[in-house]
C-alpha cells in the first residue's frame, strides 16, 4: 500500500495517541511522589516526551552500531517506577540518574552478550520481579486516590470519589469499546476525571498561564547524577527485565515483517535502549523501553512503515519542546491520578502474572521459587527495618525489596532448574559412554 504524507502523518499521531497516556502517567507520578514543585513537574512530563521520541528514532535507525531497524516506539518502562521512587526518597533525585546512566552503561557492555544472560531470567524470574514490582506501586495508587500523602483533605469523600469515578470511567471503556478507544482508555479516564474535577473547583490552571511556550531539553536540570550501589543494582535490573520483554517484541514484530532476525540485529536494538536509557539519565528523564501497545496498533492497522514510526517519533520530539503541553498534564488532580494509577498498577501485577502462567508449576522448585522471591521481596518493603543490625556493606545490598527479591529469585532458579539441567546433562552423558 502506497503511503502518502497525509496518510503516514495520521498514522504516527495515532501511534503518539497510543503510548502518549503511558508517556505522561510516569512522570506524573514519579514527580508527584518525589516532592518535585509544578515547574520540575512540567519540565519532567516534557523532557519525557521528548525522550520517548529520540528513542524511539534511535530504535529504528538501523546503522553499524545500534538500532534494530524495525517499526517499534519507545517510552518509559513501568517496570521503572516503583524503584524510581524508592531510589529518590531514600537516597535522593541524583541518585535516581547516576543509577539510570550506569544502567544504560550497563546495557551496551552486555549487548553483545546478552543472548547469553538471558538464560539466567526464564519467565519464573522475569515473571517474579514483574509481580514484586507490580505490588509495591499499589500503595503510591492508593495514597494518590486518598488525595496525597500528606495532603490537608486526605480520605475526604470528594477524593476518594472522584478516584473511584476515574477508575470507574475506564473500566467501563474498556467493557463497552475495542479497537484504538479501548488502547486510549486510561488517557479518556484521566481527561473525563479531570473535566469533573474542574467544574468542581479542583483544578488549578496557574502552572499552565506561568509555563512558556518553548524550551529546550537541559543536561542535569533537575540534579547531578550520584552513584550509590543498591540504586544501580535495582536500576540494573529493571534494565535487564526490560530487555527479556523487548527481545519478545522484536521477534514478535520480526514475525509480522517475515524478517529472520539475527544475534547482531538484537545486539543493536539492546545498544539502541542502552544508549536511550543513558540519555535518559543525562536529561533528568527515564530508562526507555519498547512499548507493545503500538505493536499491537501496528497489527490492527496492518501498515509496517518505518516511516511512519520516524514520523511518530519527531511528533514526540516537537511536543516535548512545548512546555505548556506539559503543564497541562501537571494540573490533573491526584486523586484522578491515584484512580488511573490503580488501573494500569493492577495490570503491572498482572503482567507478572501472565509471565508466571509460562512456567511449569508441575516442580516444586518452581512454586519455592516464586513464594520465596515474593515472600522475600514484599517481606523487606512492608518490613525494611529487617536487616537494620547487619554490617553495614551487607544493609546497603539487602534494604530494597526489589533487589533481595529478585536475588533470590535469580539464585533459586539457578539451584532448582539450572544446576538440576546441568546434573541430568552429566548422567545422560554419563549413561552413553556406559553403554558405547
Amino acid at each position: 500500500m502506497k503511503l502518502t504524507a497525509g496518510k503516514i502523518a495520521s498514522l504516527g499521531i495515532q501511534h503518539v495517541l497510543a503510548m502518549y497516556a503511558g508517556a505522561v502517567i510516569v512522570p506524573l507520578i514519579v514527580g508527584a511522589s518525589i516532592g518535585l514543585t509544578p515547574e520540575q513537574l512540567t519540565y519532567l512530563v516534557s523532557i519525557d516526551i521528548f525522550m520517548s521520541g529520540l528513542a524511539t528514532i534511535l530504535q529504528v535507525w538501523k546503522n553499524r552500531f545500534f538500532g534494530i531497524g524495525l517499526p517499534v516506539v519507545l517510552g518509559c518502562t513501568f517496570t521503572a517506577v516503583a524503584p524510581m521512587i524508592a531510589i529518590g526518597n531514600s537516597f535522593g533525585v541524583g541518585s535516581i540518574y547516576g543509577a539510570i546512566i550506569m544502567s544504560g552503561l550497563f546495557v551496551i557492555f552486555v549487548a553483545k552478550y546478552f543472548s547469553k544472560i538471558v538464560k539466567f531470567f526464564p519467565p519464573v524470574v522475569t515473571g517474579s520481579v514483574v509481580t514484586i514490582i507490580g505490588i509495591t506501586l499499589i500503595p503510591v495508587a492508593m495514597n494518590n486516590l486518598a488525595g496525597g500523602q500528606g495532603s490537608e483533605d486526605f480520605g475526604s469523600v470528594q477524593n476518594v470519589a472522584l478516584g473511584f469515578g476515574t477508575l470507574l470511567i475506564i473500566l467501563l471503556i474498556f467493557r463497552f469499546s475495542n479497537g484504538f478507544l479501548r488502547s486510549v482508555a486510561i488517557l479518556i479516564g484521566i481527561l473525563a476525571g479531570t473535566m469533573i474535577a474542574f467544574f468542581i473547583g479542583m483544578v488549578d490552571f496557574s502552572p499552565v498561564v506561568e509555563s512558556s511556550w518553548f524550551h529546550m531539553p537541559k543536561l542535569f536540570y533537575l540534579a547531578v547524577p550520584e552513584f550509590h550501589i543498591v540504586p544501580i543494582l535495582t536500576m540494573i535490573l529493571v534494565a535487564i527485565v526490560s530487555l527479556v520483554e523487548s527481545t519478545g517484541v522484536y521477534f514478535a514484530l520480526g514475525d509480522m515483517l517475515e524478517e529472520k532476525l539475527t544475534e547482531d540485529d538484537l545486539a543493536k536494538g539492546y545498544r539502541a535502549e542502552g544508549l536511550a536509557i543513558m540519555f535518559g539519565g543525562f536529561f533528568n528523564a527515564f530508562p526507555y523501553t519498547t512499548f507493545s501497545q503500538n505493536v499491537g496498533l501496528i497489527q490492527l492497522s496492518g501498515v509496517k512503515s518505518k516511516n511512519v514510526i520516524f514520523t511518530a517519533g519527531s511528533m514526540l520530539m516537537l511536543l516535548g519542546i512545548v512546555p505548556k503541553i506539559g503543564a497541562f498534564t501537571t494540573i490533573i488532580p491526584s486523586s484522578v491520578l491515584g484512580g488511573a494509577m490503580v488501573a494500569m498498577f493492577g495490570m503491572v501485577i498482572a503482567s507478572g502474572v501472565k509471565m508466571l502462567g509460562r512456567v511449569d508449576f508441575s516442580t516444586q522448585g518452581n512454586l519455592l521459587i516464586v513464594a520465596l522471591s515474593i515472600g522475600m521481596g514484599l517481606g523487606v518493603t512492608v518490613v525494611p527495618e529487617l536487616f537494620a543490625k547487619l554490617p553495614q556493606g551487607i544493609r546497603i545490598l539487602m534494604e530494597s525489596g526489589i533487589v533481595v527479591g529478585s536475588i533470590t529469585a535469580i539464585v533459586l532458579n539457578i539451584v532448582f532448574n539450572m544446576m538440576k539441567q546441568r546434573d541430568q546433562m552429566v548422567v545422560s552423558l554419563t549413561e552413553q559412554k556406559a553403554t558405547s
